[in-house]
């Protein structure tokens, strides 16, 4: 079988992948991409983009039921799922073609098929025709994750959703179970109990959002509890029992077992790493819980084999593995690189209110030793929030009392993900307090909370 060369191949053509292999190609490589599905991978076609149309519905539908307090009249305000459906897998499309261009623009071959490693440097391709056979001197595993499937809880995408079947639902849920209050669980969780869903939230940990810091858990399960939904945390979905039309949930909570009826089951319990048939073991590549074994440059151990992305482990974020796939590309380019801080990266989630994060939380930052400082600052001491019908909301600072470094930052309310990236940027340039405090920030907006935070943490705050 003939070799077609490339100085590097790249498997998978999601956020990580497919931008792994633009930089490349402006680096002066030859370049090849393998997918087997979409270009975008799941971010973009059943991720991170389609959510997110279908999230602004929900927010739309929202502030339409609100239309009175902002002196306007909408009457008979309804929705068709349908159709909210349709416009979402558009935009998905639309992305998705995108990414075709780019690649023919920065002259990259596309290969549509699976990848397998079959050695150092060698990649075969089975293809709908034929099998191909690919070489180069560096590859880069970007093949990205999949929901994880518990024992007793798979999806059937009947009664039992995967995110995947919510993004396409069969029918509209009345009686609606979330398995898992992560960023996708909740995101779901609040895109249907807005539409009109009965929405209950399990979690297995001791609060919703885990991984956020814990007073901004503690004012989002308010505010969800607030919005009509039930939060049981500290519990577990022990079974599901699978009728026509409905589903009993086994729920174990506080040592007790009670049997809830639902008519539709989301689970998201999390991802595992698509690391199967690659070849990897083969390799010597290490594997970790279904995550490739990296250090922090992504290199896998196996000379000129780099890992990005969801497969290479947490946190598992599009825009972490874009910026692993411009470093990756850069260091077989020859050049200097540096490697992609975790703590520096920014989550978001886009349920209502937004929740945003970087850096350490107030307990982390005390677990590590940081004598520190916090500030506070509220919505509905702002403005803005207050014109726009927002004041449900607060920003929160943490500083390295000794330094005046900014370890971390945590928001909930409206466009706080958006908001982030100003503190995501601070960190970035190492900025302390004082050049944030001596920041001038325009009024009337939002971001005037984030200042108003700092100040407070240094007994300085105006507005409060």
């Amino acid at each position: 079988m003939a070799e077609t060369n490339y100085d590097l191949i790249v498997i998978g053509a999601g956020p990580g992948g497919y931008v792994a292999a633009i930089r490349a190609a402006q680096l002066g490589k030859k370049v090849c991409i393998v997918e087997r599905e979409n270009l975008g991978g799941i971010c973009l076609n059943w991720g991170c983009i389609p959510t997110k149309a279908m999230l602004r519905t929900s927010e739309v539908f929202h502030l339409m039921q609100r239309a009175k307090e902002f002196g306007l009249k909408a009457e008979g305000v309804d929705y068709d799922l349908d159709a909210v459906v349709k416009r979402s897998r558009k935009i998905a499309g639309q992305l998705s073609g995108g990414i075709g261009h780019l690649m023919k623009k920065n002259k990259i071959a596309v290969v549509m098929g699976e990848a397998r490693i079959t050695a150092k440097g060698k990649v075969s391709v089975k293809t709908d025709k034929a099998t191909e056979a690919l070489a180069a001197n560096d590859i880069v595993l970007a093949t990205g994750a999949r929901a994880r499937e518990l024992p007793g809880l798979a999806a059937d995408g009947k009664l039992v959703w995967t995110y995947r079947h919510a993004l396409q639902p069969p029918h509209m849920p009345k009686k609606l179970l979330v398995i898992g209050s992560g960023a996708i669980g909740i995101e779901f969780a609040s895109f249907y109990n807005t539409l009109g869903a009965e929405t209950t939230v399990v979690e297995v940990m001791d609060r919703v959002l885990p991984v956020e810091d814990a007073e901004i858990s503690a004012f989002a399960r308010k505010a969800f509890e607030k919005q009509g939904m039930k939060i049981m945390q500290k519990a577990m979905v022990k079974k599901l029992d699978r009728a026509q039309d409905k589903v009993t949930a086994h729920i174990e909570v506080g040592g007790k077992v009670e049997k809830l009826e639902f008519d539709t089951v989301i689970s998201a319990v999390g991802i595992v790493g698509n690391v199967e048939n690659l070849g990897l073991e083969d390799l010597g590549v290490k594997i970790d819980r279904t995550h490739v074994v990296t250090d922090e440059y992504c290199r896998t151990g196996v000379d000129g084999l780099y890992a990005i992305g969801d497969i290479a482990g947490a946190p598992w974020l599009a825009h972490k593995a874009s910026h692993e796939g411009v470093m990756v590309a850069e260091l077989i380019a020859g050049n200097h690189a540096h490697p992609v801080k975790p703590e520096s990266i920014a989550g978001c989630t886009y349920c209502y209110p937004q929740v945003a994060s970087v850096g350490y939380t107030e307990a982390k930052a005390k677990e590590l030793g940081f004598e520190i400082k916090v500030g506070r600052f509220p919505f509905i001491g702002n403005g803005k929030a207050i014109a726009l019908g927002e004041e449900s909301g607060m920003v929160k600072t943490i500083f390295d009392a000794k330094t005046g470094e900014l370890l971390g930052a945590h928001m909930i309310g409206a466009e706080v993900t958006e908001l982030i990236q100003g503190y995501v940027v601070g960190r970035q340039l190492e900025t302390t307090e004082e050049d944030l405090m001596n920041t001038v920030f325009p009024h009337p907006t939002l971001s005037e909370m984030m200042h108003e935070s700092v100040l407070d943490a240094y007994g300085r705050v105006i507005h409060m």
